[in-house]
């Protein structure tokens, strides 16, 4: 009696560590049950079976619910020990709409001879709440309306703006130097130029500066200015060298260029444009017979060089004085 008993017992015993060796185990949590909106949190599935039960474990992709959003995930990890497999999936989630929610509970299926099997986890439980700005009784205290927050300005939004003004800049200084190119004078007529022979302006000139005697009242510099201007504006309405813009050495060296040749008219204009720039830049004052003498070399220059018509044919005062035709 007493041997049927022990072996009883030892049957009994076998079964149960039979039937607790193919037991599984799934379990579903999150790792806090109350969340802020926005706020991320961790949701774990943990499988524990036998090592030799095959099971179908479930895999979440983009929500867990409506409202709970799958950001990451899942990462599995997996560990065997005693005869026994665990199976962990982690998942991060979060929420931007407040309430509480109750996530059904996850199942691993097993297909075997007795038929198809679940294995159950519990219910997951969920509380989103919002950012309690305003204290409880709003109405014990007004507060003012929070403006938006601006966020900084980045090289990347800046950048646009400023290709545009720079383009905006090109083709306003384009269409400011065409029309200053192409405008008319507003009585629609084309302006018309001196019609007086370039010796007879510069007689002319010279005959002005005479009268207003600015060496006799002391303005030496101001008659010097003056004297060579009408110089350099004769040599380009009669020559075309533009020597406005020129030194003295490259006015004498553009005559040149123009077949002049150097003579007693090349050397009263040296003299005349030399004596002036001393007097300008280097201070220098003549004696009164010195500025009578470089006038009357300069009235000789333009005399010498002139330009005449005969019977609708330019000739060259200068050439016909050397020929003997004057």
């Amino acid at each position: 009696m007493i041997k049927r008993l022990i072996i009883l017992k030892f049957l009994l015993f076998s079964c149960v560590l039979s039937i607790k060796g193919q037991e599984v185990n799934i379990t579903s949590s999150f790792d806090t049950s109350r969340i802020f909106i926005g706020d991320q949190i961790q949701y774990t599935i943990k499988v524990d079976k036998p090592s030799g039960l095959r099971l179908s474990i479930p895999f979440f992709k983009d929500t867990l619910c409506k409202n709970l959003e799958i950001l990451s995930g899942p990462v599995v990890d997996s560990s065997s020990q005693n005869g026994r497999t665990s199976i962990i999936e982690k998942y991060i989630v979060t929420s931007f709409d407040s309430g509480k929610y109750q996530l059904p509970p996850v199942f691993a299926e097993s297909q075997g001879k007795d038929g198809l099997k679940r294995f159950f986890s519990d219910y997951s439980l969920l509380e989103v709440i919002r950012v309690n700005i305003a204290p409880a009784d709003t109405t014990s205290k007004i507060y003012d309306i929070i403006k938006p927050y601006r966020a900084p300005v980045t090289v990347d939004e800046i950048m646009p703006w400023v290709l545009i003004i720079a383009l905006i800049a090109v083709a306003v200084w384009l269409i400011i130097r065409y029309i200053r190119k192409h405008r008319k004078y507003k009585t629609g007529e084309e302006p018309v130029a001196n019609p007086d022979p370039a010796h007879v302006i510069a007689f002319r000139e010279l005959e002005e500066l005479k009268a207003e005697e600015l060496w006799q009242k002391g303005d030496v510099r101001n008659y010097y200015t003056r004297l060579t201007e009408i110089l350099r504006q004769y040599l380009e309405n009669r020559f075309g060298v533009f020597s406005l813009e020129l030194t003295t050495a490259e006015t004498l060296e553009s005559l040149l260029r123009t077949g002049f040749r150097k003579d007693e008219s090349y050397n009263q204009l040296k003299t005349v444009l030399t004596v002036a720039d001393l007097v300008k830049f280097a201070k220098y004052n003549p004696e009164s017979s010195e500025h009578e003498l470089l006038y009357q070399n300069s009235w000789n220059f333009v005399d010498t060089t002139k330009m005449i018509e005969v019977k609708d044919v330019a000739v060259d005062e200068k050439d016909k004085v050397k020929e003997g035709t004057l």
